[in-house]
């Protein structure tokens, strides 16, 4: 068979290519003026060693008869610190479930400045790439202090021009987002993140969002992008 002169393999050839060059994700290079982050799940994986300090915390009181493993955390992780002890302790009256979110609080900071999380590979490499042509942020819903430990322990502090949590004002993602826009007046930020979560967020302050599906969550229509590793962000932005 001749389609237009040419064999139908040669057509079904091109046809093919055509098919590849329209799947693939338009280039995002010189798009935004920086990228927001989220923590846990995109930069680091701590979760390992927020269950171990958690269950300590928990054998501290006598109110509690619970495991804490590295699924439970997972679960519930990018959830705003307060909702976190909602969901894992509803049975508990208000007082003891602050008392509890304390003293796990304390306990989560003094592991992880000792032992830390695992960072996800060419961190350090990408973040370098990308601080020489994007401001760099980070927004958590973590508790204060948090970020500063990851910051320490992985040595990118100077790759980032400023961050924003929870347990800063206690106010939702979204809003911790529209502050660091607006804080340091950035024009066409990106967020990048884990959950639906995160992609709720990102929404609701306006910016755009790039899914990390190597983390914690799912998110399966929305987002400008996934990456399925860290140092895809080289390549994309």
């Amino acid at each position: 068979m001749v389609v237009f002169g040419y064999s139908w393999q040669y057509f079904a050839q091109i046809c093919y290519l055509c098919g590849q060059i329209v799947n693939m994700p338009l280039s995002l290079k010189n798009k935004f003026d920086s990228i927001i982050f989220d923590l846990d799940g995109t930069l680091w994986d701590s979760t390992g060693n927020v269950a171990k300090a958690w269950q300590e915390a928990i054998e501290q009181v006598d109110y509690v008869d619970e495991v804490m493993t590295r699924e439970k955390i997972r679960s519930i992780t990018g959830l705003a610190y307060n909702v976190i002890f909602d969901k894992l302790f509803p049975h508990l009256d208000v007082e003891k479930r602050t008392e509890l979110m304390g003293i796990c609080a304390k306990s989560e900071l003094d592991l992880l400045h000792e032992q830390g999380g695992d960072l996800y590979p060419s961190l350090d490499a990408t973040l370098d790439y990308l601080a020489r042509k994007y401001r760099l942020f980070i927004v958590s819903n973590c508790q204060s202090g948090y970020i500063e430990v990851f910051l320490k322990l992985s040595g990118t502090t100077h790759y980032f021009s400023g961050h924003q949590c929870y347990g800063t004002k206690g106010n939702p993602k979204a809003e911790n987002i529209k502050d660091i826009v607006n804080d340091h007046q950035l024009e066409a930020p990106v967020y990048v993140g884990d959950t639906m979560g995160d992609y709720d967020a990102a929404t609701k302050a306006g910016v755009p969002f790039i899914f990390a599906d190597y983390g914690f969550g799912t998110v399966e229509k929305g987002q400008i992008t996934t990456i399925s590793t860290f140092s895809d962000l080289v390549e994309l932005l």
